[in-house]
């Protein structure tokens, strides 16, 4: 285990990964402090209006206006595992996928499996529940598929599964990037085959996902639902492990020179949703998924003649057709932060926005500083 403890002072390899990622910002009056941009400065001071275990806290989560629940800070331990999954034994370090033993292991392990679904589902005896989730296809036929993308080509590494609850809800919150949300599909296998109880993990998606024939049925089958209040609210008062991507297309659709700087995170409707509800909300980090498919430029003309939020250039896209749609092989660290608890919010803490809009800042700032960290600390983009 490699032990990344945040001090007051960030090391050297850390600093130069910030300046090379972060946009710098200053505030109007040149004194360097920034402020939410969603409210104005009151002009009191903001220890009179912090609670006392929040004096030396994290700065986006001070003065929310009422006793804070307890968050986890920045600066707060933060433990990266070194080794793939391991303690769970799957090596995703296996055979390349396009070796001969990568490709024979997939076609079989597919084929095995649809066989499997297919007879099984003659029986009829299989459950969907009220969001179209099908368990059954989900396991023998789905997760089969994705696996070999996961663990051969992209080649996941998973580190702070323990942070995930063994039982009842929790609100997952991501970074978004990738140009097609891939990251959705790799968090779900992630979640899957790393927790010791193979929980699902139940996605928030677009409108555009269910606009698409086919692609509509398939993501309802495998767990996804639409990314509104009421579906989110549902599924964590069933107790599901639900995950969302605030940054939305502003996230999966920016250029490559934006590569992992969070977008704004929207209006903060996930933690109304958490707040209401008093599900832990758990920074989910995700690197690697930046670098699949490198966007030089947005072609927004073609974009939006296809009824599309944009329509990407790589380097390899469009120039070689349908051979650049496929995803450079790059290497993935999925990690789960130590979740944030408002189980210590009264009930109208969700509509109070000075709550909502730092509760925002907090799990954002959480999963930026925590990428900058994996980043300072990964090999080769491509390679590992």
């Amino acid at each position: 285990m490699v032990g990344i403890v945040g001090t007051g002072a960030t090391d050297a390899r850390t600093a130069k990964v910030i300046q090379l990622y972060a946009t710098p910002r200053s505030s109007a009056d040149g004194s360097g402090a920034i402020g939410h941009p969603g409210k104005a400065d009151t002009g009191r001071d903001l220890s009179e209006r912090r609670h006392p275990s929040q004096l030396a806290g994290h700065p986006n989560t001070d003065a929310f206006g009422i006793p804070p629940a307890s968050v986890t800070p920045i600066t707060d331990e933060v433990t990266l595992a070194d080794g793939l999954g391991a303690e769970h034994g799957n090596d995703v370090r296996s055979s390349p996928f396009f070796s001969l033993g990568g490709i024979r292991g997939a076609i079989a392990d597919t084929l095995t499996s649809t066989a499997g679904f297919i007879r099984e589902r003659m029986t009829g005896e299989y459950a969907v529940d009220e969001f179209g989730f099908d368990p059954h296809f989900t396991e023998s036929v789905w997760f089969p598929a994705i696996r070999q993308v996961y663990e051969k080509w992209f080649r996941v590494e998973v580190t702070g599964i323990e942070n995930l609850p063994d039982e009842g809800a929790a609100l997952l919150v991501a970074n978004h990037a990738g140009v097609i949300p891939i990251d959705a599909l790799m968090s779900s296998i992630a979640v899957h085959d790393n927790h010791p109880a193979g929980r699902y993990l139940r996605v928030l998606a677009a409108d555009l996902v269910f606009e698409m024939p086919g692609i509509s049925e398939v993501a309802r089958q495998i767990g996804a639902t639409m990314a509104c209040a009421n579906d989110a609210d549902r599924l964590l008062r069933n107790g599901e492990l639900t995950a969302v991507w605030p940054e939305g297309f502003k996230g999966i659709g920016k250029p490559y020179k934006d590569r992992y700087r969070l977008q704004r995170f929207g209006r903060g409707g996930f933690v109304t949703t958490a707040l209401k509800n008093s599900a832990p909300i758990i920074p989910m980090s995700i690197v690697g998924s930046e670098e699949i498919y490198p966007m030089i430029a947005d072609l927004k003309p073609v974009a939006r003649m296809l009824g599309l939020p944009y329509f990407p250039v790589t380097p390899i896209f469009p120039l070689l057709g349908p051979l650049g749609a496929v995803p450079l092989p790059s290497k993935w660290h999925i990690h789960f932060g130590r979740p944030i608890d408002t189980s210590g919010y009264d009930e109208s803490a969700a509509d109070d926005p000075m709550v909502v809009f730092d509760l925002t800042d907090h799990v954002r700032e959480e999963i930026q500083q925590t990428l900058f960290r994996m980043l300072s600390r990964r090999g080769s983009v491509y390679f590992g």
